[in-house]
């Protein structure tokens, strides 16, 4: 157990940021997920820049890799071109 105030208090705001971290990840699964199962050209066209700006976000913020939200934008604009 912390025995300094600011380590309490470090660790509240660990878990806060931590469960907020875990949300917008999860976001960004499930809407790649729902992207991938997308049969249509002009839907998925029109759904990419919103994924590519959901996860250029979260690269920013530090919760995925930089590389990860590369590999990621890479794979969904070939798959929506290859539609």
């Amino acid at each position: 157990m912390a025995n300094h105030k600011s380590a309490i208090k470090r660790i509240r705001s660990n878990d806060a940021k931590r469960l907020r971290n875990r949300y917008h990840a999860k976001t960004m699964r499930n809407a790649i997920r729902k992207f991938r199962a997308i049969t249509d050209k002009t839907e998925a066209v029109e759904k990419l820049p919103k994924l590519v700006s959901m996860i250029d976000k979260l690269a920013k913020k530090s919760i995925i890799h930089k590389n990860k939200a590369g590999n990621l934008k890479s794979k969904l604009t070939k798959l929506a071109s290859s539609l």
